[in-house]
């Protein structure tokens, strides 16, 4: 089954943390486990944000989050974000195309 993890938090070094992740992905270079992500702002609060990431499933982001380079860059990103930020952990029940 797939799974979608989508992270809400508040920044203002969007920039700070594209770039973060472009480190990520190019470190974990063939045993990251992420298909897809998408990187959204609130046009009424552009400090808002949400990330929406997409694995195979379950077991592939535990895979995925217990790389060390995972831990690494959330580490990181606690410090480019204003508070905690949420997740959610959604297993995909329905999925269409239109």
């Amino acid at each position: 089954m797939a799974f979608i993890q989508i992270i809400e938090g508040h920044t203002s070094r969007g920039d700070e943390i594209e770039a973060l992740s472009a480190d990520l992905e190019d470190r974990t270079q063939g045993r990251f486990t992420v298909r897809r992500s998408i990187r959204t702002q609130d046009r009424d609060d552009p400090s808002r944000f949400m990330v929406i990431v997409f694995f195979d499933s379950y077991e592939s982001a535990m895979e995925n989050s217990n790389l060390p380079e995972t831990n690494e860059f959330s580490q990181k990103m606690m410090e480019l974000v204003d508070g905690p930020p949420t997740f959610y952990n959604l297993d995909v029940v329905e999925d269409k195309t239109f």
